[in-house]
């Protein structure tokens, strides 16, 4: 009799996950979207800094079941940078994520190959416009799995045959994708003045070639495509030590999407020199995001010159909160940013904001 409850409730464990799958796209999303710039937009590749990489790790309702855990990681650089050069640059890049979901070790890898170009329309603005192409696997461990009709009306039964066939417990598909980012850049002066501006809106369409995605090998299961927008900012307010960074992102999937906003909000506790370059500046955020009908996000994240740290904790909204008791996410994210010399100004260089 335990051993049927404990079945029954895994069972309303997946009802509620499906409610809450309901909210956000099929992706792989991350609390910390924006440090993740290339499952983002393939546009960002060389957008914000002449080189960056990211690590990214998240581990998902761990009071339900098996947690859910993703780790990504990517690297982007420009590849014409410090030239003066009065149209723009290029730049490359490459993304990869593994995700592994549930007691199955449902797998998603992928890695895909950026290309993007940015293009100078006025003194502070650019627009790129970024591809990318890659591949992709899905697999799935079925030794041990337990399917509903094995359950025989007291117990789930292994002798019952569970009726499932699969062709294979992987596959493989070619993945292409493309965006473009609008970014406005104000030169911010001497540290002290405080007074850069960020500005970043762009648009992306991922799985544009609706690739295959199906164990049983069917031709009408696709991936759908992915639209993302969004619109982000780093200011400075001028004179102090504060900076304000709000954003919002939108992605929709096939009938699901997801809807998430909020800020960040800086402190400079050190400021660093440009002169000598002996100071190294001391930044640190904290910041409340809201995914919609999911979950509330905080934040907190320290910048040390080029490198940051920041961690985010999610807490279900949703229905899927009376099992995981509001456990939704812990996430963290490590990145390098080379910041200082990027973009590109009429021909002369300008420092770029770090995010």
């Amino acid at each position: 009799m335990k051993k049927a409850m404990k079945n029954i409730s895994h069972l309303i464990v997946l009802c509620f996950a499906a409610i809450g799958f309901s909210s956000f796209a099929q992706d792989i999303h991350f609390s910390h979207i924006e440090h993740s710039p290339l499952t983002l937009n393939p546009a960002l590749c060389g957008a914000n800094s002449p080189m960056q990489a990211v690590i990214n790790y998240r581990n998902q309702w761990s009071k339900v079941g098996v947690p859910y855990s993703t780790v990504a990681a990517s690297f982007d650089a420009r590849l014409n940078d410090g030239y003066y050069m009065k149209e723009g640059n290029f730049a490359m890049g490459i993304n990869f994520f593994n995700d592994q979901a549930g007691a199955q070790r449902m797998t998603t890898t992928i890695a895909n190959l950026n290309l993007a170009y940015h293009l100078m329309v006025a003194n502070e603005s650019t627009i790129g416009v970024g591809i990318y192409g890659g591949y992709g696997q899905r697999a799935f461990n079925d030794n041990g799995a337990q399917w509903m009709s094995q359950y025989d009306g007291t117990s789930w039964n292994g002798n019952v045959a569970s009726g499932e066939a699969f062709g294979s417990p992987n596959f493989k598909y070619f993945d292409v994708g493309a965006g473009v980012v609008y970014t406005y850049l104000v030169d911010g002066g001497y540290m002290t003045q405080n007074l850069k501006k960020v500005i970043n809106v762009g648009f992306s369409a991922s799985h544009l070639n609706r690739p295959k995605y199906s164990f049983l090998q069917l031709d009408n299961e696709r991936l759908d495509i992915r639209y993302s927008a969004f619109a982000n900012a780093d200011l400075g307010i001028e004179n102090s030590r504060m900076r304000v960074q709000p954003g919002l992102f939108y992605m929709r999937q096939g009938g699901h999407q997801e809807i998430m906003f909020g800020s960040n909000f800086g402190y400079i506790i050190h400021e660093g020199s440009r002169s000598t370059g002996f100071t190294r500046p001391i930044t640190f955020y904290t910041g409340v995001y809201y995914r919609l009908k999911d979950a509330v996000i905080g934040r907190i994240a320290f910048e040390y010159d080029v490198f940051a740290l920041g961690f985010s904790y999610d807490m279900n909204t949703s229905d899927l909160a009376a099992v995981s008791k509001t456990v939704g996410a812990f996430e963290g994210f490590l990145r390098y940013n080379m910041g200082d010399g990027g973009g590109f100004r009429m021909g002369k260089k300008i420092n770029r904001v770090r995010f």
